[in-house]
């Protein structure tokens, strides 16, 4: 496997190629944009940002960096590469794989240990994309090899057709933004919570719970893309420390939406086994399968657990 730098990127302000150097990306009509000296691009023009400082916080990258690091979810991460790799066997001699929304980067980083560590022959670009500064910031500290940018799924900052894999994980795709940037073969892999998902815990900070499955694909079809596969991954996982259940709240919407009380109880654990329960689902463009009927692919939709 060649790693090599993305050369893909658009210009966020006219969508023309942005041509690479050592400090700096420039299009064609003169917009210049710097590489921090941590390495990373930010391509989130002002006018597109909602707030000052969109997306996750400082302490929540800090949390999440804490609790993956830790191992919790490396099942997860184990699975996503062995989907992705599979993803990757194209007739294209340079791939590309995007994480749309990829926080501190653990998953990125994961996937690229694992391709090292595989007979990959490919010349691969891997890039890790998200609204939060604090998030980047921390993924450019995992490695120099990935091309790490500020950017939102609204706007990915990428040429069209030239992505080969676009991964969201526990994200917000926008499916019709994805597919325009889907190279030939090219596919999307979710993750998603299932409906068992952290149930111990929420049983603790909810006073009901509402068990619901991962949201539906409506809008993947609307936009002309289809499920091609699906499968489950379901593992417990013990914490015997109250920092680090907090870390695992602290990276969920549930630390947010929780009560008080709710938090109030979490903060007194001392330790907890909990449900991962979470769905993979691979997508790909309707035009992939234009002579094939729809009623005729739900039945050999593949699907494992």
């Amino acid at each position: 496997m060649t790693l090599r730098k993305a050369n893909n990127l658009a210009c966020p302000l006219d969508g023309l190629t942005l041509s690479v150097d050592e400090k700096q990306c420039v299009c064609p009509e003169g917009h210049t944009f710097d590489i921090a000296k941590q390495g990373y691009l930010h391509l989130l023009p002002v006018q597109n940002k909602r707030s000052r400082n969109p997306g996750d916080s400082a302490e929540m990258v800090a949390a999440r960096s804490a609790f993956l690091n830790s191992g919790g979810f490396a099942p997860i991460a184990d699975k996503l590469n062995e989907l992705t790799r599979a993803s990757l066997t194209t007739s294209r001699t340079e791939t590309c794989v995007l994480d749309a929304g990829c926080g501190e980067g653990y998953y990125l980083a994961h996937l690229l240990a694992s391709l090292q560590e595989s007979p990959f022959q490919k010349n691969l670009a891997l890039i890790g994309m998200d609204i939060s500064k604090p998030a980047i910031l921390a993924a450019s500290k995992r490695s120099k090899h990935i091309t790490w940018l500020i950017a939102s799924n609204k706007q990915p900052p990428l040429l069209p057709g030239t992505v080969d894999v676009i991964l969201c994980v526990f994200g917000y795709p926008l499916f019709d933004r994805f597919k325009p940037l889907l190279a030939p073969c090219g596919r999307i892999i979710l993750v998603d919570a299932g409906p068992e998902h952290l149930i111990e815990l929420r049983n603790i900070v909810y006073p009901t719970v509402q068990k619901s499955g991962p949201p539906t694909l409506a809008a993947a079809e609307s936009a002309g893309l289809f499920l091609t596969q699906e499968s489950t991954l379901t593992y417990t996982h013990r914490m015997s420390s109250n920092a680090q259940i907090m870390n695992l709240l602290a990276m969920t919407p549930h630390y947010h939406r929780a009560s008080r009380e709710g938090l109030d109880a979490a903060s007194k654990l001392k330790n907890i086994e909990v449900t991962i329960d979470v769905t993979f689902r691979t997508l790909e463009p309707v035009q992939r399968q234009e002579n094939v009927d729809r009623d005729a692919i739900t039945p050999g939709l593949t699907k494992s657990t």
